[in-house]
């Protein structure tokens, strides 16, 4: 009897190796070991960032411009969309790399940046390098081809612009920012696009379409040595800018305290949003305001039960001058979105003032953790923690880097984060849907503002007054890099 007694405690060390092993296994799948690229450059300064992987099939180019729509003109939002639009302007060519060379190509424009992703078989690399150059040395932008690629996208962004949860998306994002490059919309308007002539593309290109304003990132099947005469044959002749192109942004006003009320009788349902200033790309603090926005997200559908079978999300998106804490929900009636609105202002005032629970905490930190690590799965979003590293001057703005952060962070950590967040920060709200019974509910619980309709706004709460905009230094983005 004595010996069955003692035999589990021979096994206890194993088991204790177990445990040490499993817990330090599951530590390193939420702090994925990026490698290293080659790093070469050329002589008209494009940053070469090699990843040769010689027995994979496929190859992709990732291409960034460190220039995005932050840099629209005044009332022609969507002029760098547009630009990135003319890169390949002939739809064959996307049907060619599909079809011919079995990859993908696509161009997206974010606020920071243009990203070109060009992906085919190994063995039409060199194939791949000329069409990335016809499209940075050749762009097309005669009369003829501007006409037809704004109409393109004038079509695209009607069709978008239609959808509450977009219009009420805008209208937050303007709340908050006003004329700021944030409060605008990235991809524009079919008033906005109007505006946009031959002349502002052809500066456009000229001022950021420059080979030491990009980066290019190669990964899969390709030999380094004769990649590097292809590149220099191909991207030798891209011209370098002559001089740094400045940009200043005065910071935004305060945002109006009242919600902001859109008339859309015809919806079953209403969109709420509510949004706060948040974090630039490159700020340490990044990590926690993403695990914050998981807590509020659970917090706020607690505090609000007919919120729990319902779209609703809490996130932080972070850019190079700031970024946006937003709130959104789409809810069955203006009496639950007036609660929404009043549970999600309680919710942000708790996170600011009192500790998170341990439970809490872990499981929203894993989950963010988890999140970010299935975006480092595919060649092309692992690409992009070298290029954030590059856009943002900073290894802190990578995706594999913040996950780092989140495994380091204390709760004592995101509570000092939620009150730079949170504590006497403006909130810019909005509601979509029927006005008249949406302003009469929110009227409860602070002012409202309909618009288009001043007879009917109403000032705001005197327990929320509005705040005097604060007078800031101006920010700029030196675009010149080293």
């Amino acid at each position: 009897m004595k010996t069955y007694l003692l035999q589990p405690f021979r096994f206890l060390p194993t088991l204790l190796a177990l445990a040490v092993f499993s817990i330090s296994t599951f530590g390193q799948a939420l702090a994925p070991v990026v490698p290293e690229p080659r790093r070469e450059q050329l002589l008209n300064g494009l940053k070469l960032l090699l990843v040769p992987r010689p027995t994979e099939p496929q190859v992709t180019f990732r291409l960034r411009i460190h220039s995005g729509a932050a840099f629209d003109l005044a009332g022609k939002e969507g002029m760098m969309a547009l630009l990135g639009d003319a890169l390949f302007s002939d739809s064959a060519t996307a049907d060619y790399v599909k079809e011919e060379l079995e990859g993908r190509l696509e161009v997206t424009t974010s606020f920071d940046s243009i990203d070109v992703l060009l992906s085919g078989r190994a063995d039409s690399f060199e194939r791949l390098a000329e069409l990335l150059r016809n499209a940075l040395l050749n762009t097309q932008l005669t009369p003829e081809v501007v006409a037809r690629l704004r109409e393109a996208r004038t079509k695209i962004v009607r069709e978008v612009g239609i959808s509450p949860a977009t219009v009420a998306d805008r209208a937050v994002a303007a709340r908050l920012y006003g004329s700021y490059p944030y409060g605008r919309v990235l991809s524009g308007t079919p008033e906005t696009l109007a505006r946009i002539q031959r002349a502002d593309l052809m500066m456009a290109h000229d001022r950021f379409l420059a080979s030491d304003n990009a980066t290019l990132v190669i990964i899969g099947g390709f030999d380094p040595v004769r990649s590097m005469r292809v590149l220099r044959q191909y991207l030798g002749g891209w011209r370098k800018s002559d001089r740094g192109v400045p940009a200043t942004f005065r910071q935004p006003a305060a945002p109006d305290p009242r919600t902001l009320v859109i008339d859309m009788p015809e919806l079953p349902d209403a969109e709420v949003r509510l949004a706060l200033r948040g974090l630039p790309r490159a700020d340490r603090d990044r990590a926690a305001a993403i695990v914050l926005a998981l807590i509020a997200q659970e917090r706020w559908k607690t505090a609000t039960p007919e919120l729990a079978s319902r779209a609703v999300s809490v996130t932080h998106d972070a850019h190079a001058l700031g970024g946006v804490f937003r709130l959104s929900a789409s809810v069955p009636s203006a009496t639950v979105a007036a609660q929404a609105v009043e549970s999600a202002r309680a919710v942000l005032r708790a996170l600011a003032s009192t500790h998170v629970g341990a439970t809490e905490f872990e499981t929203a930190k894993r989950a963010a953790a988890a999140t970010l690590a299935r975006e480092l799965e595919k060649p092309e979003t692992l690409a992009d923690v070298w290029l954030d590293t590059q856009t943002y001057q900073t290894s802190a703005a990578n995706t594999a880097e913040t996950i780092r952060a989140l495994n380091a962070l204390t709760p004592a950590e995101a509570q000092r984060v939620a009150a730079r967040l949170f504590v006497e920060q403006p909130v810019a709200s909005v509601a979509v849907g029927e006005a008249a019974k949406l302003s009469a509910e929110l009227a409860r619980v602070g002012g409202v503002e309909v618009l288009g309709a001043a007879a009917a706004s109403t000032e705001p709460a005197a327990t929320e007054p509005a705040k005097p905009a604060e007078q800031r230094p101006r920010a700029t983005i030196q675009l010149k890099r080293p």
